[in-house]
């Protein structure tokens, strides 16, 4: 069995877990999250305790419940506590705005972007050079921050770019005569 999906979910006050037979529902409060589920994995509420096996022997059986186990610990998570992405814009004359579910950038082009967050997603912009994207669900988060990230990703000479916080750039050594 997988080591990831041995290990049980507490699941904490305030989160309210529902198992059906194709799905499974995660309430709290910060808003709802549902899996479809397959049947290769069983999952059981054990006195605020979630436990998941494979329904059988399979190698297929084996890794699902390593993976459902994860992706119901990432709506557990979200819905109790929430994730958040910081980005942060290097280069002289980049900016970034938020203005409702809309995210207005600056980068260097002859043109605005204006990007649409999804449902879900929420922006905010502290400073010009700072976006912070916030919401339930931990991949459309990941994906809208990484969407933004492309527009300009930092290049490897000077750094330049939409970056995140955390993100470490190697600078390279120009060409030497």
């Amino acid at each position: 069995m997988s080591r990831v999906g041995k290990m049980p979910i507490p699941v904490p006050a305030g989160v309210e877990v529902t198992i059906a037979a194709e799905k499974i529902s995660v309430k709290g409060p910060q808003g709802t999250l549902s899996l479809p589920l397959t049947g290769q994995v069983t999952i059981k509420n054990e006195s605020n305790t979630l436990t998941f096996a494979p329904a059988d022997e399979s190698r297929e059986a084996n890794a699902m419940s390593g993976t459902v186990r994860a992706l119901v610990n990432n709506m557990v998570n979200g819905v109790s506590k929430g994730f958040e992405k910081k980005l942060s814009l290097v280069g002289v004359g980049f900016r970034a705005q938020a203005q409702g579910d809309k995210l207005n950038l600056s980068l260097g082009f002859s043109h605005p972007i204006v990007h649409s967050m999804p449902t879900g997603v929420k922006c905010e912009t502290p400073t010009q050079t700072e976006i912070i994207i916030k919401g339930i669900d931990r991949q459309k988060v990941g994906q809208v921050a990484a969407e933004v990230r492309a527009y300009r990703s930092p290049e490897p000479y000077k750094g330049k770019g939409v970056r995140y916080v955390d993100e470490v750039v190697v600078i390279k050594e120009t060409k030497k005569k």
